[in-house]
Protein backbone atom coordinates (compact mmCIF):
# COMPACT_ATOMS: atom_id res chain seq x y z
CA UNK A 1 0.00 0.00 0.00
CA UNK A 2 1.51 3.69 -0.88
CA UNK A 3 2.42 6.02 2.11
CA UNK A 4 2.68 9.58 2.24
CA UNK A 5 5.35 11.62 4.69
CA UNK A 6 4.45 14.40 6.14
CA UNK A 7 6.24 16.98 8.02
CA UNK A 8 4.71 18.00 11.81
CA UNK A 9 5.26 21.48 12.63
CA UNK A 10 7.63 22.17 15.65
CA UNK A 11 6.96 25.51 16.34
CA UNK A 12 10.30 27.46 16.28
CA UNK A 13 11.89 24.78 13.77
CA UNK A 14 10.18 24.11 11.18
CA UNK A 15 9.25 27.19 8.98
CA UNK A 16 9.79 28.61 5.75
CA UNK A 17 13.70 28.27 5.86
CA UNK A 18 13.87 24.72 7.60
CA UNK A 19 11.27 23.47 5.19
CA UNK A 20 12.93 24.79 2.05
CA UNK A 21 16.29 23.54 3.35
CA UNK A 22 15.20 20.61 3.84
CA UNK A 23 13.16 19.85 0.85
CA UNK A 24 16.56 20.94 -1.41
CA UNK A 25 19.35 18.83 0.82
CA UNK A 26 16.90 15.94 1.59
CA UNK A 27 13.69 15.34 0.18
CA UNK A 28 11.47 12.58 0.84
CA UNK A 29 8.54 14.94 2.61
CA UNK A 30 5.56 15.03 0.53
CA UNK A 31 3.26 17.67 2.71
CA UNK A 32 5.14 20.29 5.19
CA UNK A 33 2.48 21.72 8.20
CA UNK A 34 3.45 25.23 9.25
CA UNK A 35 4.16 25.99 12.92
CA UNK A 36 0.59 27.32 14.44
CA UNK A 37 -0.84 30.85 14.41
CA UNK A 38 -1.54 32.11 17.37
CA UNK A 39 -2.86 35.15 18.46
CA UNK A 40 -2.18 37.47 21.80
CA UNK A 41 -5.83 39.04 22.75
CA UNK A 42 -5.78 40.73 19.07
CA UNK A 43 -6.83 39.13 15.49
CA UNK A 44 -3.85 40.73 14.16
CA UNK A 45 -1.52 37.85 12.16
CA UNK A 46 2.21 38.62 13.44
CA UNK A 47 4.88 39.94 10.89
CA UNK A 48 6.68 35.97 11.53
CA UNK A 49 3.40 34.10 10.47
CA UNK A 50 3.36 36.25 7.32
CA UNK A 51 6.97 35.60 6.63
CA UNK A 52 6.44 32.04 6.92
CA UNK A 53 3.08 31.52 4.80
CA UNK A 54 3.96 33.65 1.87
CA UNK A 55 4.06 31.58 -0.82
CA UNK A 56 6.56 33.23 -2.42
CA UNK A 57 9.03 31.44 0.32
CA UNK A 58 7.26 28.25 -0.20
CA UNK A 59 7.14 27.70 -3.77
CA UNK A 60 8.61 24.49 -4.43
CA UNK A 61 6.86 22.74 -1.32
CA UNK A 62 3.46 22.06 -0.38
CA UNK A 63 2.41 23.79 2.97
CA UNK A 64 -0.78 23.14 5.09
CA UNK A 65 -1.26 26.27 7.60
CA UNK A 66 -1.98 25.62 11.40
CA UNK A 67 -4.21 27.34 14.00
CA UNK A 68 -4.05 27.03 17.18
CA UNK A 69 -7.24 28.90 19.29
CA UNK A 70 -10.24 28.30 21.07
CA UNK A 71 -12.14 31.28 20.10
CA UNK A 72 -14.70 30.84 17.04
CA UNK A 73 -13.67 34.26 15.94
CA UNK A 74 -9.97 33.98 15.66
CA UNK A 75 -10.44 30.07 13.64
CA UNK A 76 -12.83 32.70 10.97
CA UNK A 77 -10.78 35.34 10.73
CA UNK A 78 -7.49 32.85 10.10
CA UNK A 79 -9.46 30.71 7.29
CA UNK A 80 -10.06 34.46 5.50
CA UNK A 81 -6.42 35.18 5.74
CA UNK A 82 -4.81 32.02 4.43
CA UNK A 83 -7.54 31.76 1.84
CA UNK A 84 -6.38 35.51 0.73
CA UNK A 85 -2.96 33.73 0.37
CA UNK A 86 -3.92 31.20 -2.13
CA UNK A 87 -4.60 28.47 0.65
CA UNK A 88 -7.57 25.90 0.90
CA UNK A 89 -6.58 24.04 3.72
CA UNK A 90 -6.30 25.13 7.23
CA UNK A 91 -5.53 22.49 10.44
CA UNK A 92 -6.51 22.64 13.61
CA UNK A 93 -4.10 22.11 16.35
CA UNK A 94 -5.45 20.57 19.51
CA UNK A 95 -2.07 18.50 20.01
CA UNK A 96 0.23 21.06 21.24
CA UNK A 97 0.76 19.95 25.14
CA UNK A 98 2.69 22.69 26.99
CA UNK A 99 0.90 23.88 29.91
CA UNK A 100 1.38 27.60 28.33
CA UNK A 101 -1.03 26.57 26.01
CA UNK A 102 -3.56 23.49 27.64
CA UNK A 103 -4.00 25.92 31.01
CA UNK A 104 -5.64 28.70 28.53
CA UNK A 105 -7.72 25.60 27.16
CA UNK A 106 -5.70 25.33 23.56
CA UNK A 107 -3.87 22.88 22.70
CA UNK A 108 -4.33 19.19 23.65
CA UNK A 109 -6.10 21.07 26.70
CA UNK A 110 -9.19 21.51 24.21
CA UNK A 111 -9.58 17.81 23.03
CA UNK A 112 -12.15 17.66 26.13
CA UNK A 113 -13.91 20.15 25.93
CA UNK A 114 -16.39 18.48 22.98
CA UNK A 115 -19.34 21.67 23.35
CA UNK A 116 -16.36 24.08 21.79
CA UNK A 117 -15.19 22.09 18.94
CA UNK A 118 -18.78 21.61 17.55
CA UNK A 119 -19.65 25.47 18.29
CA UNK A 120 -16.30 26.33 16.41
CA UNK A 121 -16.00 23.58 13.54
CA UNK A 122 -20.17 24.82 13.03
CA UNK A 123 -19.35 28.16 12.54
CA UNK A 124 -16.27 27.22 10.32
CA UNK A 125 -18.49 25.12 7.91
CA UNK A 126 -21.21 27.26 7.89
CA UNK A 127 -19.07 30.16 7.42
CA UNK A 128 -16.49 29.52 5.18
CA UNK A 129 -15.57 27.07 2.20
CA UNK A 130 -12.28 26.01 3.48
CA UNK A 131 -10.89 22.26 4.05
CA UNK A 132 -10.35 21.13 7.73
CA UNK A 133 -8.22 19.24 9.28
CA UNK A 134 -6.72 18.05 12.67
CA UNK A 135 -4.49 17.42 14.72
CA UNK A 136 -4.70 16.02 18.07
CA UNK A 137 -3.46 13.97 20.99
CA UNK A 138 -5.31 11.12 22.20
CA UNK A 139 -6.53 13.37 25.17
CA UNK A 140 -4.80 15.54 27.66
CA UNK A 141 -5.61 13.53 30.97
CA UNK A 142 -6.69 10.02 29.59
CA UNK A 143 -7.14 8.45 26.22
CA UNK A 144 -11.04 8.20 26.24
CA UNK A 145 -10.94 12.12 25.64
CA UNK A 146 -10.11 11.68 22.05
CA UNK A 147 -12.63 7.99 21.42
CA UNK A 148 -15.64 10.76 23.41
CA UNK A 149 -14.53 13.66 20.79
CA UNK A 150 -14.94 11.74 17.67
CA UNK A 151 -18.69 11.57 17.56
CA UNK A 152 -18.50 15.28 17.22
CA UNK A 153 -16.20 15.48 14.56
CA UNK A 154 -18.29 13.00 12.83
CA UNK A 155 -20.62 15.36 12.36
CA UNK A 156 -18.02 17.54 9.66
CA UNK A 157 -16.57 16.69 6.54
CA UNK A 158 -12.99 16.87 7.96
CA UNK A 159 -10.46 15.71 5.79
CA UNK A 160 -8.02 13.89 8.31
CA UNK A 161 -7.64 13.68 11.68
CA UNK A 162 -3.65 13.21 12.40
CA UNK A 163 -3.29 11.81 16.08
CA UNK A 164 -0.17 11.80 17.84
CA UNK A 165 -0.35 8.73 20.42
CA UNK A 166 0.56 10.42 23.61
CA UNK A 167 -1.54 11.89 25.74
CA UNK A 168 -0.98 15.86 26.49
CA UNK A 169 0.28 15.71 30.19
CA UNK A 170 3.07 13.10 28.97
CA UNK A 171 4.50 16.53 26.95
CA UNK A 172 6.99 14.23 25.02
CA UNK A 173 7.94 12.29 27.48
CA UNK A 174 7.32 8.05 27.82
CA UNK A 175 5.99 5.72 24.99
CA UNK A 176 3.62 6.44 22.60
CA UNK A 177 0.07 4.17 23.32
CA UNK A 178 -0.22 2.16 20.02
CA UNK A 179 -2.95 0.48 21.58
CA UNK A 180 -4.72 3.47 22.26
CA UNK A 181 -4.52 4.56 19.05
CA UNK A 182 -5.85 1.43 17.65
CA UNK A 183 -8.74 1.95 19.43
CA UNK A 184 -8.85 5.13 17.45
CA UNK A 185 -8.40 3.54 14.19
CA UNK A 186 -11.13 0.84 15.39
CA UNK A 187 -13.78 3.18 15.68
CA UNK A 188 -13.08 6.45 13.77
CA UNK A 189 -15.10 7.38 10.74
CA UNK A 190 -12.41 9.95 9.30
CA UNK A 191 -8.67 8.98 8.01
CA UNK A 192 -6.38 8.87 10.28
CA UNK A 193 -2.81 10.26 10.40
CA UNK A 194 -0.25 8.62 12.44
CA UNK A 195 2.12 10.71 14.53
CA UNK A 196 4.72 9.86 17.30
CA UNK A 197 8.35 8.40 17.16
CA UNK A 198 9.15 7.92 14.21
CA UNK A 199 12.78 8.32 14.42
CA UNK A 200 14.45 5.52 12.36
CA UNK A 201 13.57 3.68 8.94
CA UNK A 202 13.23 0.53 10.66
CA UNK A 203 10.81 1.97 13.39
CA UNK A 204 8.60 3.64 10.41
CA UNK A 205 8.78 -0.08 9.34
CA UNK A 206 7.40 -1.42 12.42
CA UNK A 207 4.66 0.90 12.45
CA UNK A 208 3.58 0.26 8.74
CA UNK A 209 2.99 -3.09 9.57
CA UNK A 210 1.32 -2.39 12.98
CA UNK A 211 -1.13 -0.29 11.11
CA UNK A 212 -1.60 -1.49 7.67
CA UNK A 213 -4.50 0.86 7.37
CA UNK A 214 -2.64 3.76 8.03
CA UNK A 215 -1.79 5.77 4.62
CA UNK A 216 -0.03 8.94 5.96
CA UNK A 217 3.02 8.94 8.50
CA UNK A 218 3.76 12.50 9.88
CA UNK A 219 7.22 13.13 11.06
CA UNK A 220 8.37 15.75 13.73
CA UNK A 221 11.27 15.62 15.84
CA UNK A 222 12.94 12.75 13.92
CA UNK A 223 13.41 14.75 10.62
CA UNK A 224 14.67 17.82 13.13
CA UNK A 225 17.49 14.93 14.68
CA UNK A 226 17.91 13.38 11.17
CA UNK A 227 17.14 15.36 7.95
CA UNK A 228 17.96 12.19 5.71
CA UNK A 229 14.96 9.92 7.34
CA UNK A 230 12.19 10.88 5.05
CA UNK A 231 14.40 9.63 2.16
CA UNK A 232 16.15 7.15 3.21
CA UNK A 233 12.51 5.37 4.45
CA UNK A 234 11.43 6.75 0.91
CA UNK A 235 14.50 4.66 -0.45
CA UNK A 236 13.77 2.19 1.71
CA UNK A 237 17.79 2.19 2.62
CA UNK A 238 19.00 1.99 6.31
CA UNK A 239 22.84 3.37 4.69
CA UNK A 240 23.55 7.06 4.71
CA UNK A 241 25.40 8.21 1.78
CA UNK A 242 28.87 8.40 1.24
CA UNK A 243 28.78 12.40 1.49
CA UNK A 244 26.59 12.21 4.88
CA UNK A 245 28.25 14.82 6.57
CA UNK A 246 28.94 17.12 3.39
CA UNK A 247 25.10 17.02 2.89
CA UNK A 248 24.40 17.95 6.48
CA UNK A 249 27.22 21.19 6.30
CA UNK A 250 25.45 22.74 3.56
CA UNK A 251 21.93 21.63 4.81
CA UNK A 252 23.22 23.38 8.27
CA UNK A 253 25.08 26.44 6.40
CA UNK A 254 22.21 27.22 5.02
CA UNK A 255 20.07 27.29 7.84
CA UNK A 256 22.99 29.68 9.59
CA UNK A 257 22.96 32.32 6.88
CA UNK A 258 19.45 32.67 6.13
CA UNK A 259 18.29 32.42 9.69
CA UNK A 260 21.76 34.84 10.34
CA UNK A 261 20.10 37.17 8.18
CA UNK A 262 17.07 37.89 9.56
CA UNK A 263 18.02 37.96 13.50
CA UNK A 264 19.77 40.51 15.30
CA UNK A 265 23.22 40.64 16.36
CA UNK A 266 25.05 37.08 17.36
CA UNK A 267 22.91 36.17 20.79
CA UNK A 268 19.59 35.59 18.42
CA UNK A 269 21.38 33.29 15.98
CA UNK A 270 23.55 31.44 18.68
CA UNK A 271 19.82 30.18 20.44
CA UNK A 272 18.41 29.47 17.32
CA UNK A 273 21.17 27.26 15.95
CA UNK A 274 21.50 25.59 20.22
CA UNK A 275 17.94 25.02 19.42
CA UNK A 276 18.85 22.96 16.53
CA UNK A 277 21.45 21.12 17.54
CA UNK A 278 19.68 20.06 20.56
CA UNK A 279 17.92 17.97 17.75
CA UNK A 280 21.11 17.72 15.21
CA UNK A 281 23.74 16.45 18.15
CA UNK A 282 21.34 13.48 18.73
CA UNK A 283 22.61 11.87 14.88
CA UNK A 284 26.30 12.39 16.30
CA UNK A 285 27.97 9.20 18.48
CA UNK A 286 28.34 10.91 21.23
CA UNK A 287 25.41 13.63 21.34
CA UNK A 288 26.16 15.01 24.94
CA UNK A 289 29.31 16.04 23.57
CA UNK A 290 28.38 17.55 20.40
CA UNK A 291 25.80 19.67 22.30
CA UNK A 292 28.35 20.84 25.23
CA UNK A 293 30.36 22.02 22.92
CA UNK A 294 27.96 24.12 20.87
CA UNK A 295 26.05 25.55 23.65
CA UNK A 296 30.08 26.39 25.06
CA UNK A 297 30.65 28.26 22.19
CA UNK A 298 30.73 32.18 22.91
CA UNK A 299 30.77 34.19 19.02
CA UNK A 300 29.86 33.16 15.90
CA UNK A 301 33.85 32.20 15.42
CA UNK A 302 33.85 29.69 17.95
CA UNK A 303 30.38 28.42 17.00
CA UNK A 304 31.50 27.55 12.99
CA UNK A 305 34.71 26.16 14.93
CA UNK A 306 32.56 24.13 17.33
CA UNK A 307 30.21 22.52 14.38
CA UNK A 308 33.48 22.40 12.00
CA UNK A 309 34.97 20.19 15.00
CA UNK A 310 31.94 17.80 15.42
CA UNK A 311 31.20 17.10 11.72
CA UNK A 312 35.30 16.65 11.14
CA UNK A 313 34.94 14.02 14.17
CA UNK A 314 32.17 12.32 12.33
CA UNK A 315 33.73 11.63 9.24
CA UNK A 316 36.85 10.19 10.80
CA UNK A 317 33.84 7.19 12.19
Amino acid sequence: MPYLLLSSPLQGFTDSIFRNAQQKFFGGIDTYYAPYIRYNRKMIIKGSYQRDLNPEANTNITVIPQVMTADADEFIYTIKYIQSLGYSELNWNLGCPYPMVTNSGMGSGLICNTQKIDHILHRAHNETNVTISMKMRLGYETSSEILDAFPILEKYPLKNIAIHARLGKQLYKGGVDLEAFQKCIDVAKHTLYYNGDITSVSGFNKMREQFPSIEHFMIGRGLIADPFLASMIKAGRTEYPADRWEIFREFHDTLYEQYDAILSGPTPIKMKMLGFWEFFAQSTHNPQKAYKAIKKAGNPYKYKQAVANILAAQKKL
